[in-house]
């Protein structure tokens, strides 16, 4: 056991990391553009702010979180997912006092008790955004627009944006009356855990993926007719700033997303290329959530994005991240004296900003070359007593043999300039 990582969980090895480097600067980048600030929370928090936050009619409460008692008799919960952390740290620090919109990003590790499956891990990682502050569509239109610019950068395609409104507290009274008659009156068809759902929060059921269970909710009552005036205006407002960025859209009646937290907006962006678990990105609005944590009344609107199974998009749509940065520099050495130099040149070369690799295990000149080999570097130069005494070297253009006698302390300059 102790060389095999916990069931869930996946280590991310060299040969592999560059992919998730490659990801993250592009979401850092894109979130620098929208004018989003990266926020780190700590890996667990107390679990009162989940039960609250995410809500205990969802199935990340109910059956989900990794929760412990601490030895000081505290009730701890691993971070499920990053919304309820982001608003902890907002109202603690007082961020709803600064100019808003406060707008903040983050890629952090989350932990989930579930099976695991593809893209889906005990302990796998999420980018989100998180925008406080906020009523108007346009801030909905814009946390949208982040993810479907990612989307374009990166290059996929075959995506569904899906969209509906949950309404508000006022509106959604009504329709929980009448979705609760319909449950009801079918209670008896559903699996248990829709049973369950149905005396917390009837709107849960909608989320169930049993086929048995879709089947009888395709008749359910439709949430979008009963939304209020001021929620239907807001919807209309989604639909025409989607629109204006050029983003095609369906209105999916059956997105109710599966966090108690959301009103209003709700929306899963779906790619064809990761099989039957297709929702590569969800979230919507949340006005409520602030003062329930706590906080004054804020409005929030954000979304959360599982990197594993965006990464699996990207592998099944056949793009090809672009591979690391090739190593310069290899310094072959023959002997005590050379090899206390190399170790010298090779920091000097490291400190101007290239990337230099020398022997470290005392293997053979021979052996040193074909350890270069392996690496894929760019250049080697080997040090002899004669290029010592000298100053000179012969650089090496390991992809087409050229060679270059230099001196010794121009190799900086010829290796950036060749």
């Amino acid at each position: 056991m102790l060389t095999k990582a916990p069931r869930g969980t996946k280590d991310v090895l060299p040969t592999e990391v560059y992919k998730w480097h490659y990801i993250e600067n592009i979401i850092r980048e894109i979130c620098e553009n929208f004018g989003f600030k990266e926020i780190r929370t700590p890996g667990f928090e107390h679990t009162e702010l989940f039960l609250r936050g995410v809500g205990e009619s969802t199935d990340i409460v109910r059956k989900e979180m990794y929760t412990f008692t601490d030895k000081g008799g505290r009730s701890i919960t691993l971070k499920p997912e990053g919304t309820s952390p982001a608003v902890r740290a907002f109202v603690e620090h007082n961020l709803y006092a600064e100019a808003q919109p406060t707008k903040l990003y983050y890629i952090t590790p989350v932990y989930r008790y579930e099976r695991p499956q593809s893209g889906r891990l005990r302990e796998h990682h999420q980018f989100g955004v998180e925008m406080f502050g906020s009523y108007d569509a346009a801030a909905d239109a814009e946390i949208v627009s982040i993810a479907m610019t990612l989307f374009k950068r990166i290059g996929l395609k075959n995506l569904e944006l899906n969209i509906n409104s949950i309404g508000c507290p006022k509106c959604r009274k009504e329709y929980n009356k009448a979705l609760k008659e319909f449950i009801g009156n079918n209670i008896d068809n559903l699996c248990d855990d829709c049973k369950e759902r149905y005396k917390i929060n009837p709107m849960r059921v909608l989320d169930c993926k049993v086929e048995g269970c879709k089947t009888i909710l395709k008749d359910a009552p439709v949430i979008l007719d009963y939304l209020c005036d001021d929620c239907k205006a807001h919807f209309e407002d989604l639909k025409k700033y989607l629109n204006a960025a050029g983003f095609d859209f369906i209105v999916n009646p059956g997105i109710v997303r599966g966090l108690d937290y959301y009103t209003r907006t709700a929306f899963e962006i779906i790619s064809n290329e990761i099989g039957a678990q297709g929702t590569v990105c969800g979230g919507g609005r949340y006005d409520g959530l602030v003062e329930e944590c706590g906080g004054p009344s804020v409005p929030g609107v954000g979304f959360g994005m599982g990197i594993e199974r965006l990464l699996i998009s990207i592998e099944n749509s056949g793009i090809k991240i672009p591979l690391p940065k090739r190593t310069d520099l290899f310094i072959g050495n023959i002997g005590d004296e050379t090899k206390k130099y190399a170790f010298s040149l090779a920091l000097k070369l490291r400190n101007l900003g290239f990337s230099v690799e020398i022997d470290n295990i005392g293997r053979s000149l021979k052996a040193q070359m074909k350890y270069a080999n392996k690496l894929n570097v760019k250049y080697t130069v080997i040090l002899g007593e004669d290029e010592l005494k000298n100053k000179l070297v012969k650089l090496k253009n390991m992809d087409d043999g050229t060679e270059y006698e230099i001196a010794l302390d121009e190799i900086a300059d010829k290796i950036k300039n060749i």
